[in-house]
């Protein structure tokens, strides 16, 4: 009798000790983790019997953690999603799975319909490809649409002239395109047509997060109360707070039902505007992102994001205005700066960067976090975030 190589796969048990392994409710010490099938299996405190595995890992005492998820990313290593590009697609995969991302959104940026279209058309086919040849690469899970339906006075790095307001037959025809990829819509939810729109995508199952925008408290609250369930970069690209007007910031803080975006870079954000967001937020109510271009992973240097000229200096990407242009920054050093800067425990910080990101795509059953039956997507890592070893439902990337 003859097995293919997924048969094969299937039957494959791997064994990891000496682990301290970031679950969801605590870090096991010194524990064992059993993986068949590309699934989590078991999770052991202690000795267990070594005999019968076809792989044994020794961590030697480093972490073992869910796999980062990167919902917000533009792109890195000298490339960006809406080149439409296959071939980009799989470096931009393997830079995220050496730096400890093992899945992602590929995120748009406002530009001619036409483009949206060809980078969507071309993100969706990948995905129904199977995202991956016989390399170990970080798994593409979706799409983050951001843009166009924005606040012009909000646009931030957004191009102005493709800005416009949210059409149904669009959003219908862009999620098409994608093979019903699209997992995030990002929209202003003060704009002219935005809460038929984000009545049409809850209706679809596509999460709404609020991005680009003006809106006071009351709009803000209201396009919550509607379905949005998630607040883009929290503190960039929307009015400022204000004690007599709060605005989306102040909604985005005080109402349990979002979850918030968090830049951890300390450039777009104050160490003191992260501690307060976590403080009123708690470990579930933010997200680690990257919001990364396309020089995340290169030297300074003049590169583009959106069509226009980003100039990066000393890692700081900006547009030729001043404006910040996306961010150089990996999710690994988010996790390390949470932990470092504003003092967040490391299982915190590791929950922010995996499964709250699966939670707001509605995919925590299975990814996310070291639990009995969801996919081996991990890696491990030292006290300092260097990514020892990667694992994508079970297949090992080791460094």
């Amino acid at each position: 009798m003859f097995l293919d190589e997924n048969e094969e796969e299937l039957m494959v048990r791997i064994l990891i000790k000496n682990a301290n392994i970031i679950t969801p409710y605590e870090i096991k010490r010194d524990s064992r983790l059993v993986i068949e099938g590309g699934k989590i299996a078991d999770i052991y405190e202690g000795l267990c019997e070594e005999d019968g595995f076809d792989q044994l890992i020794d961590a030697k005492g480093n972490y073992l953690s869910p796999g980062f998820i990167d919902l917000h990313n533009h792109g890195n290593f000298g490339h960006d999603f809406m080149e439409a590009s296959h071939e980009a697609f799989d470096i931009m995969a393997d830079f995220h799975i050496k730096n400890g991302v093992t899945s992602f959104l590929a995120t748009t940026i406002t530009q001619e319909p036409a483009a949206i279209r060809r980078a969507l058309k071309s993100i969706g086919e990948y995905i129904e490809a199977g995202c991956n040849d016989s390399s170990i690469r970080a798994q593409m899970l979706g799409v983050y649409l951001e843009g166009p339906y924005f606040s012009v006075e909000k646009k931030g790095a957004q191009p102005e002239e493709h800005i416009k307001s949210p059409d149904i037959e669009e959003l219908k025809e862009f999620i098409e395109l994608s093979k019903d990829n699209i997992k995030i819509v990002a929209l202003a939810p003060e704009i002219d047509g935005a809460k038929e729109a984000i009545k049409f995508l809850k209706k679809e199952g596509i999460t709404i997060s609020a991005a680009h925008t003006n809106a006071s408290y009351k709009e803000a609250k209201l396009g919550i109360d509607m379905g949005i369930s998630q607040i883009t970069h929290l503190y960039n690209g929307m009015r400022a707070f204000n004690h007599r007007e709060p605005g989306i910031i102040g909604a985005a803080l005080t109402d349990e039902r979002v979850a918030c975006e968090i830049i951890c870079d300390g450039i777009h954000l104050h160490v003191a505007a992260m501690d307060m967001a976590v403080k009123m937020k708690g470990k579930d109510g933010i997200i680690l992102v990257s919001d990364a271009m396309m020089a995340a992973g290169l030297e300074d240097g003049k590169y583009e994001l959106g069509g226009q000229d980003v100039y990066v200096k000393d890692g700081v990407a900006r547009l030729e205005d001043g404006t910040l242009g996306g961010s150089t920054l990996t999710l690994k050093k988010a996790v390390y700066n949470m932990v470092n800067l504003v003092g967040v425990p490391i299982e915190d910080a590791v929950r922010m960067a995996s499964l709250n990101a699966a939670k707001a795509i509605g995919m925590d059953g299975i990814k996310g976090s070291i639990e009995i039956g969801k996919d081996a997507d991990l890696i491990m890592f030292d006290e300092d975030i260097n990514i020892i070893m990667a694992m994508v439902k079970g297949k090992l990337r080791d460094f």
